[in-house]
């Protein structure tokens, strides 16, 4: 159903239009008040408002309508804005601020005819689209919930890590983990697939469900080299809509502080230690394409001693990937700049913050995932 709101026109103006849409079956409600206390959201169905772009104050309307407009708990709305011959240099002007279409006036009922179904037809498909967007936002929000609901809580003994995930608005494939496959070796890893959307999150989750069972045939999940190899195997772009993913893989020695890893086209683990009074960064990573692209790939892998007093950070590049407020691309060296003046003592959250603060957007363009590993 879609409701028809005339705004105070005047006498003259009404009449044709008041007995063409009596004579079509239309209920018409006529707005004798100031346009601008108009509240779209109070609206329960589209509606199809006509007013006259001469009217003062009308036009100062657009703008806020404009912005109700977007906001999907709003029904679709159509205006319609009547104008004078004398006035038809005021067209552009008109679509500028957000008329949908126009006619001339005195009304033709038969052009009257013509703009009315053409709103109705655009009004419903704007409904059908809104009722779309809406389905598709729920859907991604359960996405956005069965994959936060498969992340590991942070741990709090033996090697503490911190851990935090935001999605973007699309969500995209990224997925971590981390579990002790005894009581000396801990596993740790961060995933990125490639674009964003169902697509993306399912593959990521479906890794993490097969590394977590550890049901690779085969595989020693003790050799970071081994895993990735395995995954790049399994996982074939060919045969995951040409999704590929990256991630970094490591393994730690609690025992012995050793650190074994490997990489295949993930950003670098960072490494902050303290030497003397001064703490060193150092970026772990190792060359490797990103798992899926092409078969028979080899991945290698590094072993690394971790002094006492160390952190750990594992990331995805949505860290990092965001427009500035200068408008320009915040790069990785931008984020070890942020990271190599990080006091052990603050929180992941203090880096979170550091980052938001350099950010255009309130919401990051792709998703985000930072670990804080302790290895104290």
């Amino acid at each position: 159903m879609m409701h028809i709101l005339v705004i105070n026109p005047e006498y003259e103006t009404l009449r044709p239009i008041h007995r063409w849409f009596n004579a079509e079956g239309y209920k018409v409600k006529l707005w004798s008040d100031d346009p601008k206390k108009i509240d779209l959201t109070e609206l329960d169905a589209p509606t199809l408002i006509i007013g006259d772009w001469q009217h003062k104050g009308l036009s100062k309307c657009l703008p806020v309508w404009n912005s109700l407009k977007a906001n999907p708990k709003v029904p679709p709305v159509f205006c319609l804005m009547l104008i004078s011959q004398a006035g038809l240099e005021a067209r552009s002007d008109a679509v500028t601020q957000g008329v949908d279409d126009w006619l001339l006036y005195p009304v033709d009922p038969v052009e009257l005819k013509a703009r009315v179904l053409a709103s109705k037809h655009i009004l419903k498909l704007k409904l059908e689209l809104q009722m779309q967007t809406q389905l598709l936002e729920t859907e991604l929000s359960e996405a956005e919930a069965y994959v936060r609901s498969l992340l590991p809580t942070n741990l709090t003994e033996k090697v503490p890590i911190n851990a935090r995930f935001i999605p973007s608005r699309m969500l995209g494939g990224d997925c971590y983990d981390f579990y002790w496959l005894d009581p000396d070796y801990l596993v740790m890893y961060v995933l990125d697939v490639s674009g964003h959307g169902l697509g993306s999150a399912l593959l990521s989750t479906s890794v993490l469900n097969m590394l977590r069972s550890q049901s690779l045939p085969d595989v020693n999940f003790y050799r970071p080299e081994k895993v990735l190899r395995a995954l790049n195997d399994t996982f074939q772009m060919n045969d995951q809509n040409e999704k590929y993913f990256t991630i970094w893989y490591g393994v730690y020695n609690r025992a012995n502080r050793q650190l074994m890893y490997a990489s295949a086209g993930h950003p670098p683990a960072v490494l902050l230690s303290k030497q003397g009074e001064k703490r060193s960064l150092q970026c772990l990573k190792t060359a490797g394409l990103p798992i899926g692209m092409l078969p028979d790939i080899q991945y290698r892998w590094k072993r690394f001693h971790i002094p006492p007093d160390s952190r750990l950070y594992l990331f995805s590049d949505g860290v990092y990937e965001i427009k500035q407020k200068d408008n320009t691309m915040m790069s990785l060296d931008d984020f070890l700049k942020i990271l190599s003046v990080h006091a052990p003592e603050r929180t992941i959250d203090d880096i979170l913050s550091k980052v938001e603060a350099r950010t255009q957007s309130q919401t990051f363009s792709d998703d985000l995932s930072l670990l804080e590993v302790c290895l104290d």
